[in-house]
């Protein structure tokens, strides 16, 4: 089984308002194992970051300039998901952000592209009710080493992700 765990920093909190994907990063599973295949690109947003989101991420907008707008990337980014399951940490927010671009790209739904998405917020939300269950609380919770994230990053936070997936998930099968 092929699994995408996927992450994405934003110029802002919603595509609605004319917020963009700035980075996206995927780290392949096969078979619940890491295969060291990953996708990383920054991308040029053609706006303005918000302070909260660029406080939260630290990417700036001058750092973006030279790099290629999302629909530069869009191709092998689909090249990378195809027919694979995504695992995304509050997916609603990355699906929303992704089906927005692919939207300016010209390009059909996510959905149409992978087999289906898989939430961990909402797994962690279930088994740990009424706690925290952001990155860094689920990190500690299963003694996942997240000492390098000064910054939230699309790239770290896929792999920090892709070990508390297989963490949290450990008593399931492959069938």
């Amino acid at each position: 089984m092929r699994q995408i765990v996927l992450d994405t920093e934003t110029t802002g909190i919603s595509p609605k308002a004319g917020h963009r994907i700035i980075e996206l990063a995927c780290v392949e599973l096969i078979d619940r194992k890491k295969t060291g295949r990953s996708f990383h690109h920054y991308t040029n947003p053609e706006r303005e970051i918000d302070s909260g989101a660029q406080q939260v991420h630290g990417i700036s907008v001058e750092f973006l300039s030279d790099k290629p707008r999302f629909a530069e990337v869009v191709g092998s980014f689909v090249d990378f998901i195809r027919d694979a399951e995504l695992i995304i940490h509050n997916a609603p927010f990355d699906v929303g952000f992704i089906n927005s671009e692919f939207t300016l790209a010209g390009m059909p739904p996510l959905d149409s592209i992978c087999t289906g998405v898989f939430d961990t917020l909402q797994l962690a939300k279930q088994r740990h009710p009424g706690q925290k269950n952001n990155l860094d609380a689920l990190c500690e919770r299963y003694q996942i080493d997240n000492a390098s994230r000064n910054f939230h990053g699309a790239l770290l936070d896929a792999d920090l992700l892709a070990e508390i997936y297989l963490t949290m998930t450990e008593d399931q099968t492959i069938s």
